[in-house]
């Protein structure tokens, strides 16, 4: 009972862990901007991985993405005197990228290959319940029924809102992919919490890092094709997840985090498909319309095999 959870939480702190036993609570104005910005960009990032699919190799995308965001990162910390995580934080920023990058994103990048948005969006929805059960189990957070009920209410909700006719039929490789992603990305939000803090662009530059070095073994040893796309619409959306889409995203990722609990950064999983399902979609399914004229590439042409709300 008590007595327990008063000598978990000391044998917690004694080995550096961030012992917090409250209910999700209301982060302020700074954080709320920060966590729907979060919500926006990741959003985005949907639609943008599926265009760059078409012309990149998933793993071999996912690690060339992360690889020139990386060293991004680390000009910003030459030019800041950021220092490097070192011990037990080192070990943290460590796992951080191996979970949050090089495993979220071999199997995020390859699921989406097979899948459909709308059902990605359905399996991220998830990551709530997920996260819920990996705070409790680490002892990060006290989990309580409200919680629970509002994180299957959300994968419910997400269903519905990207649910519609369809004849497709949804492989079972990819979702049980799609599903290992989304465990792991909520495991990798608990991670940063159970290890000593580090600077969000110093621990981002060691995750990455260490993520695109795995993504790039990956690839190799599923003999993937490593060629760079021809195209310009490729080049704009690959330019995009480098920039907005990784330095942005998850700059904001550890700066939420550091402000809220990590089942509340979780939500904003159940935010970006809103984003990825409805007006950033049919922007992108317009460019393709618009460009379909001039020999455009099958990429572009892909984001238009969903129809968007209200066709």
């Amino acid at each position: 009972g008590t007595s327990y959870g008063c000598r978990l939480a000391s044998t917690s702190r004694k080995r550096g862990w961030v012992m917090k036993a409250e209910a999700i609570e209301l982060p302020d104005r700074t954080t709320l901007t920060a966590f729907l910005a979060l919500s926006l960009i990741g959003g985005m990032n949907v639609v943008a991985v599926k265009l760059s699919n078409e012309a990149l190799a998933p793993l071999f995308g996912a690690a060339t993405r992360f690889s020139a965001a990386a060293a991004l990162f680390f000009i910003v910390m030459a030019v800041r005197r950021i220092p490097l995580p070192r011990g037990r934080a080192l070990v943290g920023a460590a796992l951080y990228g191996v979970l949050g990058f090089a495993v979220f994103y071999a199997l995020a990048y390859w699921a989406l290959v097979e899948l459909s948005a709308g059902v990605g969006a359905v399996v991220l929805a998830s990551v709530p319940l997920l996260t819920l059960a990996f705070v409790a189990l680490h002892g990060v957070e006290t989990v309580h029924r409200r919680g629970l009920l509002g994180a299957m209410l959300a994968i419910v909700g997400i269903a519905v809102l990207v649910s519609g006719p369809s004849d497709a039929r949804v492989a079972v490789l990819p979702l049980l992919a799609a599903i290992g992603a989304a465990a792991s990305g909520a495991e990798s939000g608990v991670i940063v919490k159970m290890f000593p803090p580090s600077h969000p662009v110093a621990m981002n530059a060691v995750g990455m890092g260490i993520g695109s070095i795995l993504l790039f073994l990956f690839s190799a040893a599923f003999g993937e094709s490593w060629t760079m796309p021809t195209v310009s619409s490729t080049w704009v959306a690959f330019g995009y997840l480098v920039t907005l889409g990784s330095v942005g995203l998850f700059g904001l990722f550890l700066f939420t985090l550091k402000r809220w609990t990590a089942s509340g950064v979780s939500y904003m999983t159940v935010l970006m498909p809103i984003v990825s399902a409805g007006p950033v979609r049919c922007c992108w399914a317009n460019r393709s319309l618009h460009r379909s004229s001039s020999a455009e590439p099958s990429c572009w042409r892909a984001s238009t095999s969903e129809r968007c709300p209200g066709e």
